[in-house]
């Protein structure tokens, strides 16, 4: 990583091309276009799930009445596709045994 707390396309793009021996560009390619095909396939409402790491899912949710916090008055909320993230249960161990290093 670039010594920042964010994980980039570049730093995947990096650890592919070091990992595999690739090279750079075709890395590039490879990246976009696995995160391509993830949002193609949420647009279409399918979930997505990667082994070991999660799942994706596009949810639906109802139009409901809010409350617009500056001025307490009530506001209309409209109906929404969202998309929600679980993690599986590898994943959760690994980040919750990790030892961060300062």
């Amino acid at each position: 990583m670039t010594g920042q707390d964010t994980l980039t396309r570049a730093d995947l793009c990096d650890a592919v091309h070091d990992e595999v021996g690739l090279s750079r560009q075709e890395c590039s390619t490879l990246v976009e276009r696995t995160l391509e095909l993830v949002v193609e396939s949420l647009e279409r409402g399918e979930t997505v799930k990667l082994s070991g790491f999660g799942v994706f899912q596009v949810r639906e949710k109802r139009a409901r009445m809010g409350r617009n916090p500056k001025t307490g008055e009530p506001a209309a909320i409209n109906p929404r596709r969202v998309i929600s993230f679980r993690a599986s249960q590898i994943m959760k161990s690994r980040v919750h045994d990790a030892v961060v290093e300062d």
